[in-house]
């Protein structure tokens, strides 16, 4: 009898670092033993706040260092300008407007300083929280509706924010390939690291080409498959590389429609 009960004895609760090595090394083990529990806040809340806290520290370890700071200004107004130019072209503005709205931008510039960081920093703060919860929402309509899965809004959080733990390596990344370069990067991808232009299809398509992205999303995906109950993890990868695909090149066709959207 004691060997029978032994036999069914509850499996060992997941630590901390499990979970952190789960989701680097083997996210199908992971999320399929996640998925028959119930959802923990801490687990999917834990590593939003940990690439929350990873970005502000990023902003202030490069907007400290000088030269990396007049380079980005300098590249700011360089686009502003290009931007201005275009739509003073268009007829959408006249020179005498855009060359006051540039004077003034050089002026907030000049000024900034110590408060540009604290008002960086609470917007990557209030706007890393937003982002979360609108693309939880989305990926979780589509893993419900679309895709056909079982899950609630709890699981599409544990699903999108566990693999967060990824975002904060590439934060750490972005933070060494920056102050190796004296320049902020965006991301970890070839378009970034070769500083090519964002303004063709195939810019575009350079600044998909991020290896650590990539992994994040192909990560999201199997942890939607699993927490959704499907046996199709292929598919629900597609899916979310798809949706991050589709989305980046609205947003870019967007950018190029309306040129001051691209300041954002």
């Amino acid at each position: 009898m004691d060997e029978l009960n032994n036999n069914f004895e509850p499996e060992e609760e997941l630590r901390f670092t499990d979970k952190i090595v789960g989701v680097l090394t083997e996210p199908s083990n992971l999320f399929s033993k996640l998925s028959g529990e119930p959802v923990k806040t801490m687990d999917w809340l834990l590593p939003l706040l940990l690439s929350i806290l990873a970005g502000v520290i990023s902003l202030f370890v490069l907007m400290g260092d000088p030269e990396i700071r007049l380079n980005t200004q300098e590249k700011q107004m360089e686009k502003m300008e290009e931007n201005f130019q275009e739509m003073v072209d268009k007829g959408q503005l006249t020179q005498a407007q855009a060359d006051e709205q540039l004077e003034k931008t050089q002026e907030m510039m000049d000024k900034g300083g110590y408060m540009q960081l604290v008002f960086g920093s609470i917007g990557v703060i209030i706007g890393g929280v937003i982002v979360f919860f609108i693309i939880a929402g989305v990926f979780f309509l589509l893993a419900k509706f679309a895709l056909g899965g079982e899950g609630n809004f709890q699981a599409s959080m544990l699903a999108y924010g566990m693999p967060h733990y990824i975002a904060v390596i590439q934060i750490i990344a972005i933070i060494i390939a920056s102050l190796t370069m004296k320049e902020i990067l965006q991301d970890t991808s070839v378009g970034s690291l070769l500083d090519i232009s964002k303004e063709t299809l195939t810019g575009w398509f350079m600044y998909k080409l991020d290896i650590l992205s990539i992994w994040f999303y192909c990560v999201v995906g199997i942890a939607y498959a699993k927490m959704f109950k499907s046996e199709n993890t292929i598919k629900y990868i597609i899916a979310i590389l798809g949706l991050w695909l589709g989305f980046s090149l609205l947003f870019f066709f967007i950018g190029k429609a309306v040129p001051f959207l691209n300041f954002f």
